[in-house]
């Protein structure tokens, strides 16, 4: 009897843990609707502040990518990775960004209330364990960036001053052994005062930082014209010719891919400051196309005369783009790239600097990081205090590191952080509705009306010519196909596939237009969803370690394992397409659902593992302090978990007072009895 009472309060035990692991925020406390901190009354509490337009997001976007991902990745990447098959690696880095950007603005529509990004996007879906851990790995990216940027502006300084200012340091100072291969590094004292200056102008507010952040755009817009018209007269075809393009094979490509990946975070930022955007509905998906459109072409450009211009192997690590101009004697030509460098450095600085302290304050906010981190000074509407911590740890850190670990060490929590998104996205397309909002469902049916009479002549002569009418048997009478308004990939695959359209979804089994997303199907999904997250993951792993390094019978047998892992992927798709979609509209969906977000996770998993061992050291040792972080602190003060407090003590109360009443009969209960699928859905914890 003690045993199996110990095995049910061990039982318990676990229903509460991964009950308060997997606790999802509600989507609607975070609408425009709920109690938005950011419209200050009189006597309420201060919030961010709305002053943000489409262009100063589209700025911060672009700036926050094109300093340091133009002036330092590039060189960087050529030189050490992929040689002038950085190109390459820059285009490949922006389609696995595309793709998570598609889901980002999906998401930035969907819950408008955005600060804090991914980790707000995690914790409405995925739950508080999953959101803390993105978050967390968030504010990692974002401290390595800050770094990163006063680490190259400290460089770009000491190569205009001949490297005296280095020279300076180690004479003074001497060196300490570096936190990356074990290679000495000087203290970097330019590079912290650099940090704690642009920390000062973030905390002074969000307009002061937009302002200066669009004059340093316009430099940079200039300096990047400038190089390219200049850069033509001195390019040498010589320097691709004979196996020069791809001297580290395309393995070295994907790797620059995986370092480049970083150069595109640019659209995180315009998703993290949605909640200070006067219209985020439209303002935040055209900023993220404009942003990486703009961005893959400033980087495929510059490679481009880059590596036209120097030999890969003769290219100068600190400042590339202005000693390209240097080892052809063109000084008037290094010193205006300097200009830039300064500006474009700046703003990629503050474009990693910015919305690190607003995933801190949004965190803090919901009670997984200390409270008194998500104060916010009511003379400049932003979170100072974490403005002023997260700013000290990043010049600490470009104190003590050199630019080229920092550049190392960016990429892995950001791919981490897109490929959730993606997940995310993937979970909320297939779930059923919470709540039906009247006059939300009425603008529905007119738009699914308005798409039935669009494409009922063609529906009807499709289906009488394919012969496919079985498929709309289950049909209503007078009821249209709006599979348009679910998937929003119908209308092209209509066109390309004509009478064989719907042969093709009656074969793969997809619901009829009347079904709609149910707590069992949302389960499928959700259970599909992360077989195929975390079988990617093993596919690549596979793929790389197995047959890329394996030889002979390991690697025959690795290429077997591969190819039924692929088929379990096809399979998973194939399982989740079978399920009805939510009708639920929005003024930007995500096109190809489930194809796109599935083909960002499978992008993101492969170059996340082809980043290098030590990084992912580096990674696990960061995620080891969060998970301490959250274990003891806030898994026990997030805001949800007071609120539950709240109501069980409310609870307990009135137990007390009811205890003499006997309520055990209802006559409801008999003349309506509630199904076992009408229950009500409890989301993600519900997959157990």
């Amino acid at each position: 009897m003690a045993a199996w009472l110990g095995r049910v309060s061990l039982g318990d035990a676990w229903y509460n843990m991964y009950s308060r692991l997997l606790r999802t925020k509600p989507v609607g406390s975070m609408a425009h609707s709920s109690d938005d901190l950011t419209e200050l009354a009189e006597g309420s509490a201060v919030g961010l502040a709305k002053v943000l337009t489409t262009v100063d997001l589209v700025s911060l976007g672009v700036g926050s990518c094109v300093g340091t991902g133009m002036y330092v990745v590039a060189g960087l990447v050529a030189k050490a990775m992929a040689g002038p098959g950085v190109i390459l690696s820059f285009i490949i880095a922006a389609v696995a960004s595309i793709l998570s950007g598609v889901c980002y603005a999906e998401f930035g529509v969907r819950v408008p209330k955005t600060t804090g990004s991914a980790y707000t996007y995690s914790y409405v879906t995925v739950g508080e364990f999953v959101a803390f851990f993105i978050g967390w790995n968030l504010i990692l990216e974002y401290l390595i960036g800050t770094a990163a940027g006063a680490s190259a502006l400290s460089n770009m300084f000491d190569s205009l001053a001949n490297h005296s200012i280095s020279d300076f340091m180690i004479t003074h100072l001497g060196t300490v052994r570096g936190l990356g291969k074990g290679e000495d590094t000087y203290l970097d004292v330019l590079a912290l005062v650099i940090a704690l200056v642009v920390t000062a102008v973030i905390a002074l507010g969000v307009r002061n930082t937009v302002g200066f952040n669009n004059v340093l755009n316009v430099v940079n817009l200039v300096v990047w014209v400038f190089m390219i018209i200049a850069g033509l007269f001195f390019i040498s075809s010589s320097n691709w010719e004979g196996g020069k393009f791809l001297p580290y094979g395309w393995s070295g490509v994907m790797q620059g891919a995986a370092t480049c990946f970083y150069a595109f975070i640019g659209f995180d930022i315009i998703a993290t400051t949605g909640e200070e955007a006067k219209n985020p509905n439209t303002s935040i998906p055209y900023a993220i196309t404009v942003s990486l459109v703009t961005c893959l072409t400033a980087y495929v450009s510059v490679s481009v005369i880059l590596t036209l211009m120097v030999p890969y192997n003769l290219i100068d690590g600190s400042a590339p783009l202005m000693e390209m101009f240097a080892v052809h004697g063109f000084m008037w030509g290094k010193y205006t790239v300097a200009v830039g460098s300064i500006a474009g450095l700046t703003v990629s600085l503050l474009g990693s600097l910015f919305p690190m302290p607003r995933v801190i304050y949004a965190m803090a906010r919901d009670g997984l990081l200390f409270r008194f981190l998500s104060h916010v000074t009511a003379l400049t509407h932003t979170p100072t205090v974490a403005c002023v911590v997260s700013g000290s740890l990043a010049a600490v850190l470009a104190l003590l590191v050199s630019l080229r670990d920092l550049i190392e060490m960016m990429s892995i929590g950001t791919l981490l952080a897109y490929t959730l998104v993606s997940v995310c996205v993937l979970l909320l397309r297939y779930q059923p509705d919470e709540q039906t909002d009247t006059h939300q469902f009425d603008s529905e049916v007119q738009d699914m009306d308005s798409l039935k009479h669009e494409d009922a002549k063609d529906d009807q002569i499709l289906t009488e010519n394919d012969g496919s009418s079985s498929y709309h048997t289950g049909r209503t009478e007078g009821e249209g196909d709006d599979s348009d308004f679910h998937t929003g990939h119908a209308s092209l695959l209509k066109r390309l596939l004509g009478g064989h359209y719907y042969t093709l979804r009656l074969r793969l089994g997809m619901p009829d237009v009347s079904v709609r997303p149910t707590p069992a199907t949302g389960r499928i999904v959700t259970r599909c969803t992360l077989s195929l997250f975390f079988m990617s993951f093993l596919l690549w792993s596979t793929i790389i370690f197995g047959v890329e390094q394996g030889t002979g019978a390991g690697a025959v047998i690795s290429g077997l394992m591969a190819t039924m892992m692929a088929g379990s992927l096809g399979k998973l798709l194939i399982m989740i397409i079978q399920q009805p979609e939510s009708t639920r509209s929005l003024p930007y969906m995500a096109p190809c659902v489930p194809f796109v977000p599935a083909a960002a996770i499978l992008v993101n998993s492969y170059l996340m593992l082809k980043l290098s061992p030590l990084t992912w050291a580096r990674f696990t040792i960061w995620c080891l302090i969060g998970l301490l972080i959250y274990i003891c602190y806030g898994v026990w003060h997030s805001t949800l978990e007071l609120n539950a407090r709240e109501q069980q003590a409310h609870a307990s109360s009135y137990q007390r007072y009811d205890d003499h009443l006997d309520d055990t009969f209802s006559p409801g209960d008999d003349l309506y009895p509630q199904e076992q699928d009408e229950r009500p859905y409890q989301g993600w914890s519900a997959i157990f």
